[in-house]
């Protein structure tokens, strides 16, 4: 963690502890992502408006039809990811950052696709005021990932294919995982990992995203 992280957002430490203790009782294990939920001040990733509600364990609107997750989903993507040790993460959706920033506290490489310029230029910004350099963002599409920096050993998605598309599956290295909630109406979170040609799906839990559009906001 660093000094600038540690420095950002002291006087809501306790409520941040409260929200992970609701985050334990949900049944969030790890101790590095229990450890980041702490520390990460999530208050600065929304309108001010807003931060008064930061830490409530629920999604929240940041403009243009996107939400902030809620803290148990970032806590338990992470936790999936972890779990199987990668290095090199690709995140589609951007979106506030605040994903972003639980995941460059824990892996080393974080490469970031987001569609919304607006929301990408504010991202950007507030992970600079973490001082947070383990991050590359891209504009871009991102149902096409970001082949050109593949393959990674993670991919999170944080918006709702109605199935995951083959060109991220084909940017997943041997023995690495994706997590992505999939689905229209019935959304279910998913874990894929590549073995070889094949792609092991797991389905873990019931949940709710906005769907994965293509295009892109400038």
């Amino acid at each position: 963690m660093n000094a600038t992280l540690q420095g950002i957002g002291m006087t809501s430490r306790r409520t941040r502890m409260r929200l992970v203790q609701r985050l334990k009782e949900a049944g969030i294990q790890s101790e590095p992502v229990l450890d980041v939920m702490a520390d990460v001040p999530r208050h600065i990733f929304l309108d001010e408006a807003l931060s008064h509600r930061a830490y409530e364990d629920t999604s929240l609107p940041i403009g243009h039809g996107q939400t902030l997750s809620q803290p148990y989903i970032v806590a338990r993507m992470t936790e999936l990811l972890l779990a199987h040790e990668p290095n090199r993460i690709l995140e589609l959706g951007t979106g506030s950052g605040y994903q972003t920033a639980i995941l460059a506290q824990i892996f080393p490489e974080i490469f970031s696709v987001e569609r919304i310029r607006p929301l990408q230029d504010r991202a950007r910004h507030r992970l600079r005021q973490l001082d947070v350099r383990n991050v590359q963002m891209k504009h871009a599409d991102g149902g096409m990932g970001w082949p050109d920096k593949g393959p990674f050993d993670g991919i999170i998605v944080t918006a709702a294919p109605e199935e995951i598309p083959e060109e991220l599956l084909a940017q997943l290295d041997e023995g690495g995982v994706l997590i992505a909630p999939v689905g229209e109406t019935d959304q279910v979170l998913v874990e894929v990992v590549r073995r070889g040609d094949r792609f092991v799906r797991r389905d873990l839990e019931p949940v709710r995203f906005v769907p994965l559009l293509g295009g892109v906001i400038r």
